[in-house]
């Protein structure tokens, strides 16, 4: 795992494990947020690490974007879970781009 800081409080890394949990613990961050579907390959299926999580105390949010089809409602959801998440926070997609990506569209909305 990879873990990447795009902004204070904001880290993007590709697919996690349930196994990788612990150390973004460790890290310090106190929310994940999930933009990678189910349907995708190779995807480790959200309630997997929504289980491992909140086993280790942190809250775990799903905004699934399909790659290259970023939607509004996409950007919203984030926002809103941004705007509600104990921070910092920890978001992954299958490389890292998708969540970084929408984090970006975030802030640009809120100028």
């Amino acid at each position: 795992m990879d873990i990447r800081p795009v902004a204070d409080g904001f880290a993007v890394s590709g697919q996690i494990q349930p196994s990788d949990i612990g150390e973004i613990a460790a890290a310090g961050y106190k929310t994940i947020i999930s933009n990678r579907p189910d349907s995708e390959d190779g995807a480790v299926p959200h309630e997997e690490i929504r289980k491992a999580a909140e086993a280790a105390g942190l809250e775990f949010h799903y905004i699934p974007v399909v790659s290259g089809a970023m939607t509004a409602d996409n950007v919203t959801e984030m926002a809103t879970a941004l705007e509600n998440a104990k921070q910092p926070v920890f978001a992954y997609c299958r490389s890292g781009t998708r969540s970084a990506n929408l984090y970006g569209l975030v802030q640009q909305a809120q100028r």
